[in-house]
């Protein structure tokens, strides 16, 4: 692909909020209130797309309510950057319906994380327009160790430098938007090198399950020459899963033209362990001489770094535990 990369955002731009996963009926008005503001502080004006509030019995909306405020969102020329409300399961629903043409032809900032990583890494794919995982709407309402976030978004929607990602010094993942005041920091020990090595290429992943249900589709984005970011969420066969979906994935046609892989940190109760860990990634033969780092500042804990897909990455894993990761284009 040759990567589109949109406009950076300037003070006095718009942003369009919307839902493409579950609701935004299901965020309290006062962690809207919280976002809202913390977006208004970055100099930025917040509107959000007329079906967000939809909800279903699912907690969600209608396809096509959905498709309108996407395709709405890109079409508006005034609008210059778009969030998603949160994640959830059902955003890969909208892929056979979305007008990529329209996205080609009028790029512009595209972040969320978790589900969203089906549609980010669709539409890169299908449109060549570089999608980032990062912050949704409804992070923005954290109170509370938010800084870390707050600082990568800049650095990577206001700015054009290239960008170090350096480990936060703490991170927690508790329910912070159940309780702002009662939260759990722990010391972040930085990245883990699992293998040694250094590598660049396009950027693509997120969140490896979501990740895995594009595979055997047209949205499937390439892995040749790229560097896989992949994390995972708390789920019922948890550490299994894992293993299975990155199974999956090296079971890809192309995977051989992986060139690195950075592994998101893991909440405490998915119970992964530096042995486990090891144990799979030593068990895969096809990751033998791939340089592997773990415990980045992405995925189902707070604070995040924000990450482009289709965006230009370096790593360089040492064998002594010096890690390099920067984000060369975004």
């Amino acid at each position: 692909m040759t990567p589109q990369f949109p406009s950076k955002l300037k003070p006095g731009d718009e942003v369009r909020v919307i839902a493409p996963s579950k609701s935004l009926k299901l965020i309290s008005p006062q962690n809207q209130r919280l976002a809202t503001q913390a977006l208004t502080e970055l100099g930025l004006i917040v509107t959000f797309g007329k079906n967000c509030n939809e909800m279903d019995i699912m907690g969600s909306s209608a396809v096509t309510s959905r498709l309108d405020d996407l395709h709405q969102a890109f079409a508006n020329q005034n609008v210059k950057g778009i969030l998603t409300v949160l994640g959830g399961y059902n955003c890969n629903q909208l892929l056979e319906y979305i007008d990529y043409d329209l996205i080609k032809n009028n790029p512009k900032i595209f972040c969320g994380f978790s589900d969203i990583t089906a549609l980010s890494n669709a539409i890169t794919h299908m449109s060549d327009l570089v999608t980032y995982s990062g912050l949704h709407y409804s992070s923005f309402a954290m109170q509370k160790g938010g800084n870390y976030c707050l600082d990568f978004f800049k650095k990577v929607f206001f700015e054009n430098n290239p960008i170090e990602i350096t480990p936060s010094k703490e991170w927690s993942d508790d329910a912070w938007y159940l309780d702002q005041e009662n939260r759990t920091f722990h010391p972040n020990r930085g990245f883990q090198v699992h293998s040694p090595g250094e590598a660049k290429g396009h950027i693509i992943g997120g969140n490896l399950g979501t990740l895995r249900l594009l595979s055997g589709t047209p949205y499937m984005p390439s892995l040749e020459g790229c560097l896989l970011f992949i994390e995972e969420i708390i789920t019922p066969s948890g550490v299994e899963q894992f293993d299975r979906d990155l199974q999956a994935l090296i079971q890809q046609p192309d995977f051989e033209g992986v060139q690195g892989i950075v592994i998101g940190r893991f909440e405490k109760e998915f119970g992964m362990t530096d042995e486990k860990l090891n144990y799979m990634l030593d068990a895969k033969p096809s990751l033998k001489k791939i340089p592997i780092i773990s415990n980045a500042d992405f995925g189902h804990t707070m604070p995040m770094f924000t990450f482009p897909i289709g965006g230009i990455g370096y790593m360089r894993a040492g064998a002594n535990g010096d890690v390099r990761l920067i984000l060369e284009r975004h």
